[in-house]
């Protein structure tokens, strides 16, 4: 063959995946495109919120002993015994009624694919629809909504407001358009939790314009004070609205045992809440090919039937926080969350912007951490996560202390420069 070669372009792509924005990570990768970390010190990365906590012996050794299930096809709902254990554990941490395990809870394979897969079978793409995400926001929301046929719709958090997004603000003509409303609480990346009363004014936002709520409370396990955080399902029942005719109508709550049983690699999580809807969502995940492998739900149900390995976590994590976060504060903005392992820090007293500080302290202090501003969308006049940085303390104790120690050092030297 002569002549030059020519890249053969797709004709037969869905246009819609041109809507989707490079992923956090990818960005930090661009921005850290011909930077040489400083060689002297070690890596750490503060930059991915995955846990680093080692995976409890109990939930290897289930996982190990049921690899026999491997020779037959799991059934898309899962099995009697993991959704029975679901509710159980569903009624006991946030004091339910009893849950149908046949037809309100669902296994899925990580709460992060079923995030996305869930906005393609609650939305009708034909009706302008609108998909209501919090801003700074998980990203997966936003590429949901967009492979739904959907429009994302950004309400912004209010650092004065404990980083609650302003709901009241959402004009009446966006509500009439909205199918759909991702939240997450406790919140990634401010640790936010919503309130009883938060929740009551959603709810009865979701019932006048008849829109679903989809609750991602992935990170419920890990918390700072006293109380447990108020989850989605909890809420309704203190309202009422678990005993009415049709029990957590259009709400549907997404959690995972990643954060909770450090086990991100199991991919194990579940649905829950309104049956009517997950009826549909199981059709849907029947043609996705979406069932959980039997060995994966044995680990899970040991998992979820375990809460001392969940206290131990939680107290390992609430350690590092009462001795990090002190330690930066001295030179940064930054608060104990309510919850989740992220600290949200505020860096505009460096004077550098949130890129700037990412990437002059990688490369001289080796230390990765994320802009805030690629977590977030300019809406409305602003980006709510400009001049942040997203911080995961997801590693031992004496790395992540090492870790704030440099940024420490990093930000008393511009101190020293200005």
């Amino acid at each position: 063959m002569t002549g030059s070669v020519h890249a053969i372009q797709p004709t037969n792509v869905n246009p819609l995946l041109d809507k989707l924005h490079p992923y956090p990570f990818e960005k930090l990768r661009q921005l850290f495109a011909g930077v040489t970390p400083n060689a002297a010190l070690r890596p750490i990365s503060l930059g991915i919120g995955e846990p680093k906590h080692p995976t409890p012996q109990f939930i290897r050794q289930a996982l190990a002993e049921n690899l026999g299930g491997l020779a037959t096809y799991p059934t898309t709902s899962g099995s009697e015994a993991l959704r029975g254990t679901i509710a159980g554990w569903l009624e006991r941490r946030y004091d339910l009624p009893a849950l149908d395990p046949a037809t309100q809870v669902l296994p899925v394979n990580g709460s992060r694919e079923a995030l996305f897969a869930f906005a393609q079978a609650v939305i009708d793409p034909a009706a302008n629809a609108l998909v209501v995400c919090p801003n700074p926001f998980y990203q997966i929301y936003e590429g949901a909504a967009y492979l739904a046929g959907a429009e994302p719709y950004f309400v912004n958090s209010d650092p004065a407001r404990n980083f609650a997004c302003d709901y009241d603000s959402v004009p009446d003509e966006v509500w009439k358009r909205v199918q759909l409303l991702y939240l997450c609480s406790p919140g990634n990346p401010t640790g936010s939790v919503l309130s009883l009363t938060d929740w009551e004014n959603l709810f009865a936002l979701s019932e006048r314009y008849d829109f679903v709520i989809a609750s991602d409370e992935c990170y419920s396990e890990i918390y700072h004070g006293d109380e447990a955080p108020l989850g989605a399902l909890q809420a309704a029942h203190i309202l009422g609205l678990s005993s009415v005719d049709k029990p957590y109508a259009r709400l549907v709550v997404f959690s995972s045992l990643s954060k909770r049983s450090n086990v991100p690699g199991l991919r194990s999580g579940f649905v829950a809440g309104d049956a009517d809807i997950l009826k549909k969502f199981l059709l849907y995940r029947t043609y996705h090919g979406g069932a959980m492998s039997p060995a994966v739900q044995a680990a899970s149900i040991a998992a979820w039937n375990d809460e001392s390995h969940v206290a131990e976590n939680r107290t390992q994590y609430r350690a590092k926080f009462t001795v990090i976060t002190p330690l930066l504060q001295q030179v940064l903005d930054v608060a104990l969350p309510d919850a989740g392992f992220y600290l949200w820090a505020d860096v505009s007293r460096t004077g550098l912007t949130d890129e700037e500080f990412a990437r002059r302290l990688y490369e001289q202090y080796n230390v990765t951490v994320l802009p805030g501003s690629y977590l977030a969308r300019d809406a409305h006049g602003s980006n709510p996560g400009r001049n942040r940085i997203r911080m995961a303390l997801v590693a031992e104790t004496a790395e992540g202390l090492e870790a704030a120690q440099r940024i420490v050092q990093f930000c008393n030297t511009l101190t020293l420069q200005s």
